[in-house]
């Protein structure tokens, strides 16, 4: 009875925008938002009940994946909202931005960290082991992660950085599409459809696609306009409201069912999922922000970035440069956790560009305190990087007597 009220209720949330939408019923700015973003909300939560249902017919390190992908849509779509208006407006780039870079560190500050919190709660247990099949994970944000930092370097958003980040994102669901279909433990909702035959529950899950898509299409724009409306008429500023407010109702579903699978005793794929959303976020999110805003412009353009926008996105690659580091070495402590939470809940009081910067470096120095002063994480960085690589840096040149022995002996 429980999984039917959640099933039914997540339901409902995006049914009252529906009706309001296409009715074409007037609505206050803050109430267009709170309407449409809670819609957003119960998308998501249908969303990724689909995503887990179809784990059942593809291979799991894709399901989780998909998961992650689908998880993350309802951001997709508010941030290429705004890349599409940049093209015409280049006032809305900021906002972009602020989507983009509130969405990214919402996930690691906020939704890594509270599942490690959560399964401590819960069981006790202070640390969580990441398998070992999440090396090309951590390996794809690695990479990501690393070519994040040209993008403040250069103060902008290009087709260059598409091609780079789509054809990194392509090779990432190519290697985790061919892991082996593993059958996948549901719970609430999904669990209750899973129990229909197969072709209903397909059924089912199509359906559950096509109606939290059609729910995020329609209400993409007027959550967007509706957050920045009333940003305008409340005295608060749109930039903040953008960048915190709108990754909230979007991926707080995600981070929801991520607790719950803590919960459930299986904190290993709701981080692993989170980790994945990750990647998603720095490949394919990014990537297609430049393409959106060339295709809306009309021409080949450039997002160009302003220097609160440059702070913006360095404090967040040095973020994500730091929790790579922590869980390279394939665990995630409850002491790293409370550090990731309490320094990102600290720099929300600094919005100054200046000491957002100082505050990037502070994250990279931290991160590099950990490769160098412990040796697992400098074992565990060099075991998810590529053969070749690895061979490369553990290969030492010989010494000059090793290399002309004739000297050796003439000396």
């Amino acid at each position: 009875m429980k999984n039917w009220f959640w099933f039914v209720g997540a339901l409902a949330l995006p049914l009252q925008w529906l009706i309001l939408h296409f009715s074409g019923v007037p609505l206050a700015p803050h109430w267009q938002a709170f309407s449409s973003g809670i819609s957003i909300f119960g998308a998501a939560f249908l969303l990724s009940w689909a995503a887990e249902l179809a784990q059942m017919d593809i291979p799991q390190a894709l399901a989780l994946a998909f998961l992650a992908l689908i998880a993350v849509l309802p951001e997709y779509a508010v941030d290429m909202y705004f890349a599409w208006e940049a093209g015409k407006d280049p006032s809305y780039t900021a906002y972009a931005t602020a989507n983009m870079t509130g969405a990214n560190r919402l996930l690691i500050g906020v939704g890594w960290a509270t599942v490690v919190i959560a399964f401590w709660l819960k069981t006790g247990t202070r640390e969580i082991a990441l398998g070992k099949d999440q090396r090309v994970e951590v390996l794809t944000l690695a990479a990501a992660t690393l070519y994040s930092f040209i993008l403040p370097l250069k103060g902008t958003l290009s087709l260059v950085d598409t091609f780079f980040l789509l054809i990194l994102f392509v090779l990432y669901m190519i290697v985790v599409s061919r892991a082996r279909v593993v059958e996948p433990e549901l719970e609430g909702p999904p669990e209750m459809i899973a129990r229909f035959a197969t072709g209903v529950r397909r059924t089912i899950t199509l359906i559950l696609f096509v109606y939290s898509g059609l729910t995020i299409f329609s209400a993409a724009e007027p959550f967007a306009e509706g957050l920045l409306a009333s940003g305008r008429t409340l005295g608060i500023e749109e930039f903040i409201l953008v960048q915190w407010l709108a990754p909230l109702a979007s991926e707080s579903p995600e981070f929801i069912v991520a607790i719950l699978f803590a919960l459930r005793g299986n904190p290993q794929a709701s981080l692993a999922t989170l980790v994945s959303s990750t990647v998603n976020q720095w490949t394919l999110l990014v990537g297609m922000l430049p393409l959106a805003y060339s295709l809306s412009s009309g021409h080949v353009a450039s997002m160009h970035l302003d220097t609160r926008q440059v702070a913006e996105v360095l404090l967040t690659s040095a973020q994500s440069i730091f929790a790579l580091v922590v869980i390279a070495s394939f665990t995630f402590s409850l002491a790293e956790a409370l550090l990731l939470i309490v320094l990102f809940t600290l720099q929300l009081f600094f919005p100054s560009p200046v000491i957002r910067s100082w505050y990037a470096i502070a994250y990279v120095v931290l991160a590099l305190g950990l490769v160098f002063m412990n040796r697992q994480n400098r074992v565990s960085l060099l075991s998810v990087m590529p053969r070749g690589v690895r061979r490369s840096i553990r290969r030492r040149p010989a010494p000059a007597a090793q290399r002309h022995p004739s000297r050796r002996a003439a000396g």
